[in-house]
Order: structure tokens, then C-alpha cells, then sequence
């Protein structure tokens, strides 16, 4: 098992798509415990390529095939938790999104395949989304969450902008996080959220926390 985790790791790091999906195939054909592996393998291999990148050890292709490599795994994986250990009752449904005029992506995928993977349906719609979009999609969806991911200062009005269309709109029943490098617990005081997420771990606990 240990061994198993190492390889899930090093092939999200290496970017090798081929390689996750086998492992992730291998995951279910023996039997693993698909939150362990998803948690201890694939999602520590994203954080590494994350980590490298951050320190300028990678660059943004690699970047990008890391995540490809990570969303082909969580692919074959996610079902298997959404039918067995997540259980079939859901713990809510959020909408999730890197606010418009921004295109970082790898944190929010983080979060989106965290949540997920702790028995959240998750509504992805990517990077460079714009505000009027995450509100309609989260009416439309009954979602319970949005979360909103900004990397840069000049974006982060956008995710006060989704809380004063929710406001407008009277789904003030639809709550909202928000994460991203620039912003912080103030900063979510401030525009009226719902709270701030520094890391996918931090937005798991607080959707768990202030749901249901």
C-alpha cells in the first residue's frame, strides 16, 4: 500500500497521465481504500507539483499536466466514493470557480477535487469565470455553496461582486468562501462572505462546518 501511494504520487509529479489512470484502475481492482489513496497518493503529488512551482522548480506546462494527470485519476476515482465510501447522500452541492479576469486554475482544482472526494457534489466551471455566471449556475444547480478563487488583487473585487448579485437576487440562502493568495479572513468579514479557505483542507472543513 505504501508503495502503491509513492507511485500515485510520483506520477502526478511526473505529469504522466497514462500512469495515474492505470493506478487509479489498479486502486479499485484491488480493493484500496480510495480516500487514502486519493489523500496520501494523488493529492500529495499535486501539492508537490504545486510546492515546485512555487518555487520556480516547474513551469506552468508542467503545471498543467500535473493537473491533467490528477483530474484523469480523480475521474476513475470519484465515482467509486460517490457510490460507496462518500455514500450516496451527498453533503451538499457547490459551485466552484476562479473569479473573471484570472486564470489561475491549480489551487481551485485542489479544492474542487477535495471537496468531492469528501462527499460534496462539486460543479467545476474552471478559471476566468464571470460573476454573473456563478450565481446563475448556483440557482440553477440549488447549490449550498459558491467558492470563489482569486490570485490577483485586481480580481478580487469580482468576489464581492457574486455576493451583491446573490443579495439582489434574494439567494442570500446560498453561501459563499473564498481563497486565493491575496485574500484572507478579513477580507471575507469585509465583502460579506460566508469565510475564507487558505488551503483545500481549510474550504473541506469549513463547508462541513456550516452545512447542514
Amino acid at each position: 500500500m505504501k508503495e502503491h501511494l509513492k507511485e500515485c504520487m510520483q506520477a502526478i509529479i511526473d505529469g504522466d497521465t497514462e500512469r495515474s489512470e492505470k493506478l487509479a484502475k489498479l486502486t479499485l481492482e484491488k480493493g484500496m481504500p480510495v480516500l487514502e489513496v486519493i489523500n496520501k497518493g494523488f493529492v500529495a503529488g499535486i501539492r508537490e507539483v504545486g510546492r515546485l512551482w512555487e518555487e520556480g522548480e516547474l513551469f506552468l506546462p508542467e503545471l498543467v499536466i500535473g493537473a491533467d494527470a490528477m483530474k484523469m485519476a480523480m475521474g476513475i476515482l470519484r465515482p467509486a466514493l460517490e457510490g460507496g465510501e462518500g455514500g450516496p447522500d451527498r453533503l451538499g452541492h457547490v459551485v466552484i470557480g476562479t473569479i473573471e479576469g484570472d486564470i489561475h486554475d491549480i489551487g481551485k482544482t485542489l479544492v474542487a477535487t477535495m471537496l468531492a472526494a469528501n462527499g460534496f457534489e462539486v460543479t467545476d466551471l474552471g478559471a476566468d469565470v464571470p460573476v454573473a455566471k456563478f450565481v446563475e449556475t448556483a440557482e440553477e444547480k440549488g447549490a449550498d455553496w459558491i467558492a470563489i478563487s482569486a490570485l490577483l488583487t485586481t480580481t478580487m473585487p469580482g468576489q464581492k461582486k457574486v455576493i451583491e448579485q446573490l443579495e439582489a437576487k434574494s439567494l442570500g440562502n446560498i453561501r459563499v468562501m473564498v481563497g486565493g493568495a491575496p485574500c484572507s479572513a478579513e477580507w471575507a468579514s469585509e465583502i460579506g462572505a460566508d469565510g475564507y479557505a487558505g488551503d483545500a483542507v481549510a474550504a473541506v472543513a469549513l463547508a462541513k462546518g456550516k452545512t447542514g
